[in-house]
């Protein structure tokens, strides 16, 4: 995937104001509107032009999009780092020049198509009242929190233009139940805490996107989880048990006389807990002891001449 600089689209500046931005837009999407140019690539330079502006106009996608830095250069391979996103909240985004179909798998993987959940309903009076939108952010927690449950305190950041038409930063703290057993992709919902209705409407909803923060020794993949076990030689070949850390506390883990290196040991229902809980995994990892004195170094060429075994030879392991 490409990096897209919606600065250099949009032909501003970095530290360009809001103003200027709109007037960028309106230049160009004049400019290369298709009913108007006759440019080869009039509709797909209007729709580059739309997007950048749906994230420059945004404060918090503009603001969340500048944490990116300014070493980025178009057309540069481009992976967010992981969590680049966390604790922004964002609304629903809108399209200009164009629905979220129209918009590049760049602005996908950083914004997704957005979602609008909020509404218009008319009052008894006859005036129009309006359902405040719904709010988006991630925020990231610990393996733990999904095996005991907690209650977090989580800042968000809520971007707002300044008076140099620049977008600022402001920060809000929330106390936010992690339910036990919730799951990477997952969201909590804290009702009336997004943005607030007009006219006497209700405020929308925030949602956290659940994220967990990576552990140094388990890797979570939906519902199960996994930890690479580093076993001796002997212990995989002849069997052992060897005390095993899973999120819940050391288990004595039975390896079975010749396991290879990559097995798989499940313990069934010690993954994420849930109505269905996941598994927990130990893949085996075969560590070869290192031969530093003389005597062990005998031990190895002893080892090698008590075997009739060529690792490249076909079948052998």
């Amino acid at each position: 995937m490409q990096f897209k600089d919606y600065y250099k689209v949009m032909g501003v500046e970095r530290d360009a104001t809001q103003e200027e931005i709109k007037r960028a837009y309106r230049k160009l999407a004049r400019k290369y509107h298709p009913d108007v140019s006759k440019a080869s690539d009039a509709e797909e330079r209007f729709k580059e032009v739309g997007e950048a502006y749906a994230v420059l106009k945004d404060p918090e996608k503009r603001t969340a999009y500048d944490q990116l830095g300014a070493n980025w250069k178009s057309g540069q391979d481009f992976r967010p780092p992981p969590n680049w996103d966390q604790g922004f909240e964002f609304h629903g985004h809108e399209s200009a020049g164009g629905g979220a179909e129209d918009f590049s798998d760049f602005f996908e993987t950083l914004f997704g198509r957005g979602d609008f959940r909020g509404g218009f309903t008319r009052a008894d009076h006859g005036a129009f009242t309006a359902r405040g939108e719904d709010t988006f952010a991630k925020i990231v927690v610990d393996l733990q929190d999904s095996y005991l449950g907690a209650t977090r305190s989580v800042t968000l950041k809520h971007t707002e233009i300044g008076n140099d038409g620049r977008p600022t930063v402001r920060n809000r703290t929330l106390s936010v139940k992690i339910p036990k057993g919730v799951r990477p992709g997952q969201h909590i919902r804290l009702a009336k805490q997004g943005s607030a209705g007009a006219g006497g409407g209700a405020s929308g909803d925030l949602f956290l996107e659940i994220a967990f923060r990576p552990h140094s020794k388990f890797l979570v993949e939906g519902k199960d989880v996994y930890l690479n076990l580093r076993v001796a030689p002997w212990e995989a070949e002849l069997g052992a048990s060897v005390k095993t850390a899973t999120p819940t506390g050391d288990v004595d883990l039975t390896i079975p006389p010749h396991s290879k290196a990559g097995r798989k040991l499940r313990l069934k229902g010690r993954g994420l807990p849930g109505k269905e809980p996941g598994d927990f995994y130990a893949v085996l990892q075969i560590a070869l002891p290192r031969a530093e004195t003389d005597e062990q170094k005998a031990a190895y060429r002893e080892f090698a001449s008590t075997f009739d075994f060529d690792p490249r030879r076909n079948g052998e392991g």
